[in-house]
């Protein structure tokens, strides 16, 4: 059962402690030599113009994570296509790349340097938002001899169910609700209830059946952009809800050679590696972010991801970051006129687990994945390093972790969110001064609102003509106040 778990009691290093951490030694990534083991992991703030251009507001994001100098900082999932996705940054076209070198510039200005930056791309299918009832029926649903057959098996409907189209239409809009979503098909009564999604098992769909044929030129194309904007490095988003993390799914039942075995759902991740590296050399840094266990029904579980990565690491994979869940399959049934969102059900909980959980708790909850995947890839002779996330929170828990080989790097995505400068607080010595996440998942709700993510800690730390940047409501700040010395 549930229940809501207390922060863990911490104790912040000395210096001279910090001298002597895992935590914060240098470490070897790929191409890249790594100032300490400290990762923020890609978040997305929704602060890009609708047009998926850098502006100001997603270089003062970036650059207040710098501010705390973290080893690596992976940039927001970043589309490799040139579509519509609202204010989410896009590497998909060479306009995108002025405004990528200038976040290259601020980051490695306010990090003095010190920080790698990576950019995270990711692929995504057709997701639309839940419609309302009637227009479904008189627009969207697609009528067939099926639905008139099991229209007419309803008492006093057969001579409607025998009509001309549009009055079979509007038969179905006068049947009570739990009656019409008999005579719907399965994927109708999901394009009614939460939106139509595409799968990538929707091979009679031209474009979903070449998916294998476009992906890796298109995840090939966005690394080399990556490459040219000056990034260090780039991660494959292979995780998640989304289109490569599809294909890795135990649901992926393709017949086509990409889907069914492990063998053969890893096979289009490995094309794209393969794709990729051609683009952007040996001397680049790839990895990707993969899953350590679906959680839904069906899914993936931790052998697959062990598999996954094995084949990954022998194929040259510079590092593997570990996830969990965050999927559209237990998702919570959206409000009409929005969207579905893959962190609302069980699977999303345990993406970001928060204070109310259930055993053992949220803080490490994950740890056990990345270590397990970890394990393989060692007894296989491989040294690919693995990031492990999920409430990592104190330096005590993350210095356990790595000093018992459960991961090489640790990432903190909502504490960094919470204190951009925990980082370089703790390396200091200067610990009593962090801003611990109390992990409610304010921020994730904002995200699933499509509003632009701020913490409760220091989003209303607000003051008449202070200058700062404010949400579009002019409500809150959009980032952290500066630590004062």
């Amino acid at each position: 059962m549930p229940q809501k778990y207390p922060l863990p009691e911490t104790r912040w290093p000395t210096r001279a402690e910090v001298r002597q951490s895992l935590l914060f030694a240098p470490m070897q990534l790929g191409s890249l030599s790594l100032r300490a083991r400290t990762w923020v992991p890609a978040m997305v703030p929704w602060r890009a113009t609708d047009d998926g251009l850098v502006n100001q507001d997603v270089l003062d994001w970036y650059g207040r994570f710098a501010d705390g100098r973290p080893a690596v900082i992976v940039v927001e999932a970043s589309g490799i296509r040139d579509i519509a996705s609202g204010p989410l940054l896009r590497v998909g076209h060479d306009r995108y790349l002025d405004g990528l070198r200038k976040l290259v510039d601020v980051v490695r200005e306010r990090s003095q340097g010190e920080t790698r930056l990576f950019i995270q791309t990711i692929d995504f299918l057709p997701l639309r938002r839940r419609p309302e009832k009637e227009r479904y029926l008189r627009e969207f649903l697609v009528l067939d001899d099926g639905h008139r057959e099991r229209l007419a098996r309803i008492d006093g409907m057969r001579a409607k169910a025998e009509g001309e189209e549009g009055m079979v239409r509007e038969a179905l809009i006068e049947l009570p609700h739990e009656t019409l979503l008999t005579v719907l098909l399965e994927r109708e009564v999901e394009a009614l209830e939460f939106g139509a999604r595409e799968r990538v098992t929707d091979t009679h769909l031209p474009h979903i059946a070449d998916l294998p044929q476009t992906l890796p030129g298109l995840f090939a194309d966005a690394a080399g952009r990556a490459r040219e904007a000056g990034f260090d490095g780039v991660e494959l988003h292979y995780a998640h809800a989304y289109t490569m993390a599809s294909f890795l799914s135990r649901r992926n039942d393709r017949d086509d050679g990409y889907g069914g075995s492990p063998e053969h759902r890893v096979r289009l991740p490995l094309e794209v590696l393969r794709a990729v590296r051609e683009r952007v050399g040996s001397d680049y840094t790839v990895g990707c972010r993969i899953l350590g266990d679906e959680v839904i029904a069906g899914g993936s579980r931790i052998d697959d991801a062990c598999h996954y990565s094995l084949a990954l690491g022998r194929a040259g994979m510079d590092f593997i970051s570990v996830s969990k869940g965050g999927k559209f399959e237990d998702a919570a049934q959206p409000r009409v006129g929005q969207a579905v969102y893959p962190y609302t059900g069980e699977s999303g909980h345990e993406c970001m687990p928060t204070v109310r959980s259930s055993a053992p708790g949220p803080f490490g909850r994950n740890l056990p994945l990345a270590s397990e995947i970890r394990s393989s890839l060692r007894g296989a002779g491989l040294e690919t390093p693995v990031i492990a996330a999920g409430g990592l929170c104190t330096f005590d828990q993350s210095e356990a972790a790595l000093r018992a080989g459960h991961c090489d790097l640790v990432g903190a995505a909502r504490q960094s969110l919470a204190d951009p400068d925990w980082w370089l607080k703790m390396e200091l010595g200067r610990g009593s001064d962090v801003r611990r996440c109390i992990y409610t998942n304010y921020c994730e709700a904002l995200d699933q609102r499509h509003k632009q993510v701020t913490c409760q800690l220091w989003d209303r730390d607000l003051a008449p003509d202070d200058g700062v940047s404010r949400s579009h409501d002019g409500k809150r700040r959009m980032t952290a106040p500066p630590w004062a010395r």
